[in-house]
């Protein structure tokens, strides 16, 4: 066998030259600035990415430079909205969150949280909305409810 392995746990093989680093996921999403969004934006598209092929899509338009790129994944690494793997000598970059996750946990952050949409009846206002528009989409969300308590549960 030259470089991979079986490993016992599943049918993934292990390659001494990847090493994957996954970074603790915010608790609430940080702040974030242009060019970090446009990185996630373009980790989103592509899945996975290195810095030199983040700068070619990104910061070649921009006109900044490759270390500028770089240091914008690794802070968004540091805060734990991208994950990485060590390939050989680089690490490949990916997001850790996915970016309906992302879009709702801000909509929910900007509106102060689940509870003040709830108090506010915002809540009450959006299956309402729901109902009158889409009695699928009702019956949908009425399943992912009743899987997460099932979820919670056990």
């Amino acid at each position: 066998m030259t470089g991979s392995v079986e490993t016992p746990i599943d049918d993934r093989t292990f390659d001494p030259y990847r090493e994957k680093s996954v970074s603790k996921p915010p608790q609430a999403l940080p702040p974030l600035g242009d060019l970090e969004l446009e990185v996630l934006e373009h980790l989103w598209r592509v899945r996975e990415a290195d810095v030199i092929e983040t700068h070619a899509a990104i910061g070649k338009r921009r006109k900044i430079t490759l270390n500028t790129v770089g240091s914008t994944v690794e802070r968004l690494f540091r805060k734990g909205l991208l994950q990485r793997e060590k390939v050989s000598h680089a690490y490949r970059y990916s997001a850790a969150v996915a970016r309906d996750v992302f879009a709702a946990r801000r909509v929910l952050e900007a509106a102060g949280g689940v509870k003040a949409l709830a108090d506010a009846g915002v809540l009450s206002a959006f299956v309402d909305l729901v109902a009158d528009v889409d009695q699928a989409a009702l019956d949908r969300l009425e399943a992912l409810i009743a899987q997460k308590r099932e979820k919670a549960g056990s």
